[in-house]
């Protein structure tokens, strides 16, 4: 069973940090592309950063450009998404995603985690 285990949220006040992490399991992610994606109430889910298996090519939104920094540990099968400078406008559930391919759409990923909140306070 293909499992991708979100955790690190919280809440922070504006200007704080934090570092989500996504574990992966359940199946070889050789390869895959690791992406974290965001959803505030309202909204649609929204491409946050992607980083390619290698760990050298990395991909945001401009929104998050400059404050956040994706990284992956390949050995742990594990992902980061350190967030900087925290907005209020950044409260969201957060996701992690994997696929073949490093795509800023959620359609193209094929597995997902179940989120982590995270509540920026101003």
């Amino acid at each position: 069973q293909v499992r991708l285990v979100e955790s690190g949220g919280g809440l922070v006040q504006a200007g704080g940090s934090l570092r989500l992490s996504c574990v992966a399991s359940g199946r070889t992610f050789v390869g895959y592309t690791m992406a974290w994606f965001r959803q505030a109430p309202g909204n649609e889910r929204e491409f946050v950063a992607a980083i390619r298996w290698s760990g050298i090519n990395t991909y945001y939104a401009d929104s998050v450009k400059g404050r956040f920094t994706a990284s992956r540990d390949n050995a742990k099968n594990t992902g980061y998404l350190q967030m900087n400078s925290l907005k209020p406008e950044d409260t969201a559930v957060y996701y992690c995603a994997a696929g073949p391919l490093l795509r800023d759409y959620s359609e193209g990923y094929d597995y997902w985690g179940q989120g982590t909140q995270v509540t920026v306070s101003s």
